[in-house]
């Protein structure tokens, strides 16, 4: 999730700072940031209002047709 971390860089914050805010530990902020592993939902939401962006932009969702509409 490159964009986490581009965006975290542009808003000035670090990881420890980003974490501290999710109340999370420093190495899941790194872990998400990698893609090691996704943030929860309520988490993903948390960390685009913090920075400033949307779930979608930050995470790379698409809008996609269901199949078969």
């Amino acid at each position: 999730m490159k964009k986490l971390k581009i965006y975290r860089l542009k808003k000035g914050l670090t990881q420890k700072e980003l974490a501290k805010l999710l109340n999370v530990q420093q190495n899941t902020v790194a872990m998400w940031e990698t893609g090691k592993s996704k943030p929860p939902l309520d988490k993903a939401i948390k960390i685009a209002r913090i920075l400033g962006t949307t779930v979608e932009e930050l995470f790379d969702f698409k809008d996609t047709p269901l199949a078969g509409r």
